[in-house]
């Protein structure tokens, strides 16, 4: 199987952003990314995730896969509650962007697409693609979001979201090795 559309998505997602402001000369500053576009990016990131976890809760039957998807809501349920309070705390207006916005499409297609399998062909997919997107979400928040940060609590608050996040990783590469 091929890396799965989301995590795809999201690594291209987040490297176009940095693409952009390293490609862009010096004479003429790069649209930086903000923090109010940051938080948006990593907000619409949980929520896919959770998404996707609620849809394997709904459609696998393995103890398992299960039991991940409970900690994959639980998880990203609670990082996002902390997001948002700390937006309100702050001010600040989570906002939309081209990233934000290509994950959203992605995921839809990549939820239709694990909507059509069943049993142990939807589980396998699930969890080969917790694995992909974690990959990248990992590699998007230590390599874009984190280092673009502005704010020393939002920064915090990725760096501890990424700690939470590379556990879940290795807790998907494991489980996917035993779906084998």
């Amino acid at each position: 199987m091929n890396k799965p559309l989301l995590a795809v998505a999201l690594a291209f997602g987040i490297a176009s952003v940095a693409s952009v402001q390293a490609q862009t000369p010096a004479a003429s500053p790069a649209p930086a990314i903000n923090d109010a576009q940051i938080a948006h990016i990593a907000y619409t990131a949980g929520v896919i995730d959770v998404t996707a976890a609620k849809q394997a809760l709904q459609k696998s039957h393995n103890k398992a896969v299960r039991a991940f998807a409970e900690e994959m809501q639980r998880d990203h349920t609670a990082v996002n509650d902390q997001a948002l309070a700390l937006v309100k705390k702050l001010g600040v207006t989570p906002e939309n962007n081209p990233t934000s916005e290509s994950l959203s499409k992605n995921a839809a297609a990549e939820l239709k697409t694990l909507a059509a399998l069943k049993g142990s062909a939807f589980d396998k997919a699930y969890v080969d693609n917790e694995v992909a997107y974690h990959k990248a979400v990992n590699g998007a928040l230590s390599g874009t979001l984190i280092p673009s940060a502005q704010n020393a609590e939002l920064k915090s608050l990725l760096e501890t979201g990424l700690k939470l996040f590379q556990s879940h990783q290795a807790h998907a590469e494991h489980l996917a090795q035993s779906l084998k």
